[in-house]
């Protein structure tokens, strides 16, 4: 039902993307080596275990909460504040990539309708919800808090994650006749697949 208005924001995005983000994000490449910028990625995934750990807990995954806690006091002591990720490199622990939308789909809560937001992307309205729940697990929101700062550290976040994934949406574009439809759809199955996990 929001298709011509989830069309505009997409057009919005895209062009936000190509016009500022790429570029600032292959700029920042040029700057910093490619193993740089995977120790600020680990940093940032590192600090984001509480959202992880507790919707592992809540879907019942005790296993899988015990390994985000190993995780995290791993790669916080041995990975240097999460700057490493010797949990998985070493220990072969991998992240369970969990969060609030995923453990409202596990109890049977369909997604709702897409909503297609400026700036954040794809989502629904299931996820949506989980979004604004998993914020208030986020560190970030503590330590930074909501100012300017915390806005700028959350840009940083997302041009050093785009800096990692040029490409990808370009090609997804390239193959596709209705861009819009086809990252409409990937989002969709993306999401399912992590839920029957």
């Amino acid at each position: 039902p929001l298709e011509p208005l989830n069309r505009a924001i997409f057009y919005f995005n895209d062009r936000l993307y190509f016009w500022i983000i790429r570029p600032i994000a292959i700029g920042y490449r040029k700057l910093m080596p490619e193993p740089l910028r995977v120790c600020v990625r680990n940093f940032f995934s590192n600090l984001y275990t509480p959202v992880r750990a507790v919707n592992c807990l809540l879907q019942g995954k005790i296993k899988s909460f015990g390994t985000e806690l190993v995780r995290f006091v791993v790669n916080t002591t041995m990975g240097v504040l999460g700057f490493g990720d010797p949990a998985k490199e070493v220990f072969a622990l991998e992240k369970q990539d969990e969060d609030l939308g995923q453990t409202l789909g596990c109890l049977g809560i369909g997604p709702g309708i897409y909503i297609n937001w400026p700036i954040l992307g794809p989502s629904s309205v299931r996820d949506t919800v989980g979004l604004i729940g998993d914020a208030f697990l986020d560190p970030i929101n503590y330590i930074v808090g909501p100012t300017r700062y915390n806005a700028a550290v959350r840009g940083y976040r997302g041009i050093n994650e785009t800096s990692l994934s040029i490409g990808e949406y370009e090609d997804l574009k390239d193959a596709s006749l209705d861009p819009y439809v086809s990252l409409k759809d990937a989002y969709f199955q993306s999401r399912q697949h992590k839920i029957k996990k």
